[in-house]
């Protein structure tokens, strides 16, 4: 093993720290929640925006909601976008390569996105060493996300502790089974919390299980297939496993860690760059999608726009409960778990904390996918643009909703871990499985 520079990590950990006040925002009650724009918010910005055409990308997953409903609910005309498309993509993939061509070679300028997925984009470490600098402009959201295994395991019951799928696992091995933990793209959320969760039970991700990639809309079909023992994906594939018989929830990733930061608004930074104004009004129309999206009314209607064939072509019944905090886990558990629903808006949903991408490079460095001298601090400051948020968010007249810092503060995990983004070493030296 190999020892992290300490200096390095100091050096790393002011990207959450410095001139910031660390804030406890889940603790912040009704204060935090979702609102229309004030009456003073602007109906259009002042300022036209330099072009009104934008390309965006989504996958079928559930947190694309504020793009989609941006798009439909007309958000983006209001604020001068009127030519903003939102394109499905097959896979995170397909999500990278057109970003990477951009609009004008007929690809996209931004995306619905993991939120590592614009940093290992910006550095070139998934683009074959092509490097297309990008930026994330908002979160889209927390929680939602499930870790499923295959009705193979439905007599274990495995739920939060892995930890009996240990033996299995070394049983079925031994026996000649090649093991799948299917995630949607490496090092990206849902690798996160697949290894977190096999690792935090004693499991090696790297050694007792392979780890394959599946594109979210195609994972219910390859369980159902038996290409996998388990997988990690979002809303609403979790749900469709439970609704079509073919597998059991263990979890919804709120478990492992309530309000876990999930996919980002993220854009090339050479369209943020050359369209400041265009920047600024994409964000307010999504900013005011996510306000609208975590309205209780709302929820009925967005689920049903969401099925509709131009966006998920799932059915209704598969969105729905997991969006109202109803959470049928297929194994027998049935249980009312609104604090750990998807939000987009509340608790500072919306807002991409720096603390939060922090954690997400210490992981990837945790299972070597970051060389361990990465200078992290550097790449935070460069990715994230939280005070292009900042300033979207003031233009609605939402000032009330922007924290006080870039930190929301030490972060605790289910099996009592804390990321205190002050001290990651701290963090590294409790983990026992890593690479670094």
């Amino acid at each position: 093993m190999t020892r992290l520079n300490r200096r390095r990590f100091l050096i790393t950990a002011g990207t959450a720290a410095a001139g910031t006040v660390l804030l406890h925002a889940c603790s912040q009650g009704a204060s935090n929640q979702a609102t229309q724009p004030s009456s003073s918010a602007p109906t259009a910005i002042a300022d036209t925006p330099e072009t009104p055409t934008a390309k965006l990308g989504f996958i079928a997953l559930t947190d694309s909601a504020p793009l989609i409903i941006a798009k439909v609910k007309g958000f983006f005309d209001k604020y001068g976008m009127t030519d903003v498309s939102v394109e499905k993509q097959a896979s995170w993939g397909t999500t990278r390569d057109n970003l990477v061509l951009g609009s004008g070679g007929g690809g996209i300028d931004g995306a619905h996105i993991l939120t590592p997925m614009p940093y290992l984009i910006s550095e070139g470490l998934v683009t074959d060493g092509k490097k297309v600098p990008m930026y994330i402009l908002a979160r889209l959201n927390v929680n939602g996300q499930g870790i499923s295994l295959s009705n193979d395991y439905l007599d274990m019951k495995v739920g939060l502790d892995s930890t009996p799928l240990k033996q299995v696992f070394a049983q079925r091995k031994a026996a000649g089974k090649e093991l799948k933990a299917a995630v949607t793209f490496p090092g990206g959320t849902h690798d996160m919390w697949m290894r977190y969760w096999l690792a935090a039970g004693g499991i090696d991700p790297d050694q007792e299980i392979s780890t394959i990639v599946v594109p979210p809309p195609q994972m219910v079909a390859n369980v159902k297939v038996g290409n996998m023992d388990t997988f990690c994906v979002g809303e609403p594939w979790p749900l469709q496993t439970v609704n079509q018989k073919i597998g059991y929830n263990a979890l919804t990733t709120g478990q492992l860690w309530k309000d876990h930061p999930e996919k980002a608004l993220g854009m090339r930074a050479d369209w943020v760059d050359a369209n400041p104004k265009a920047t600024k009004a994409l964000l307010m129309g999504v900013l005011e999608a996510a306000m609208w999206c975590d309205q209780p009314e709302n929820k009925e209607e967005m689920c049903q726009i969401l099925s509709e064939r131009a966006w998920f072509n799932v059915p209704f019944e598969d969105i729905i409960d997991r969006s109202l905090g109803k959470f049928d886990f297929g194994d027998g558990r049935v249980e009312e778990l609104p604090e750990l629903m998807q939000k987009y808006w509340n608790d500072y949903a919306s807002y991409p904390f720096k603390s939060h991408d922090l954690w997400f490079l210490v992981e990837n460095m945790r299972w070597g996918k970051l060389p361990a001298d990465t200078d992290m601090q550097a790449m935070v400051e460069a990715v994230n643009r939280e005070d292009l948020w900042r300033e979207a968010a003031t233009a609605l007249g939402q000032e009330a909703m922007i924290p006080k810092g870039t930190s929301r503060g030490v972060e605790t995990f289910f099996d009592g871990v804390k990321f205190d983004p002050d001290n990651p070493q701290a963090y590294l030296n409790s983990l026992k499985i890593k690479r670094v």
